[in-house]
């Protein structure tokens, strides 16, 4: 039962982390701060968990990852618009590729499922496995884009977006311990580490823009005092 209550609960909060970011990016047009190769496989790894859920009858992974994958899509289009130098073959060609492997993956593995032979489950363990890897290399690029620059424009970024983030996979994280699924547990370990960076990264940077603005404040209240004593 408790298993079955941290799956409803890793869906829910799965199906609402992108909306946050499909806002700022979408409809107010703020992309800066994304990595084009994590949004590339912000589409890809849902598709993947979605083709995962078909092969065990999974109803939890198809739902959620079928939102995911839409919202991602989202995410993906609004950054290649706002940002056209992402758009340009090299830069397709580099943040695509590992989505496009993912994809590739994909494919084959539920063309291998058709086969009398091979069974759904049997599938699924494998295209498991593939995810799980991939899902360890496809947590860095976002977190890393982060680190490696300190002083880039952070205001594309929803830092609801990382936060509800933390709470699904660690969501997931139990449902996938309880329900005796390595591929999925194992996954959303990666997801929440890459989470838990972000978020620190959001925080640590946040003081600086709060002590910035009250430092403007007490100038601009000092400015005006000022001005009053003097009867201006």
């Amino acid at each position: 039962m408790l298993t079955h209550v941290f799956g409803i609960l890793g869906a829910a909060l799965s199906m609402s982390i992108a909306w946050p970011q499909v806002y700022r990016s979408c409809v107010r047009r703020r992309t800066s701060g994304l990595s084009a190769t994590a949004c590339m496989l912000g589409v890809a790894m849902p598709a993947g968990w979605v083709t995962y859920g078909l092969l065990i009858s999974d109803s939890f992974q198809v739902v959620t990852n079928t939102v995911s994958s839409s919202t991602g899509l989202a995410i993906l289009v609004a950054l290649l618009v706002t940002q056209p130098h992402l758009r340009s073959g090299r830069a397709l060609l580099t943040s695509a590729g590992m989505a496009g492997g993912v994809l590739l993956a994909v494919v084959a593995i539920a063309a291998l499922a058709a086969l009398p032979q091979v069974s759904g489950p049997a599938a699924a363990a494998m295209l498991g496995t593939v995810l799980a890897s991939v899902s360890f290399v496809s947590a860095i690029p976002q977190p890393l884009a982060l680190l490696r620059d300190r002083t880039q424009d952070l205001s594309g970024i929803s830092p609801l977006r990382w936060r509800l983030a933390a709470g699904a996979c660690a969501s997931w994280l139990a449902y996938g311990l309880g329900a005796g699924q390595p591929a999925v547990w194992a996954s959303a370990l990666v997801g929440l580490t890459s989470a838990l960076v972000v978020n620190g990264v959001l925080i640590a940077r946040r003081p600086r823009r709060l002590k910035a603005s009250a430092t403007v404040c007490w100038r601009h209240d000092v400015v005006t005092r000022s001005l009053a004593t003097a009867g201006i």
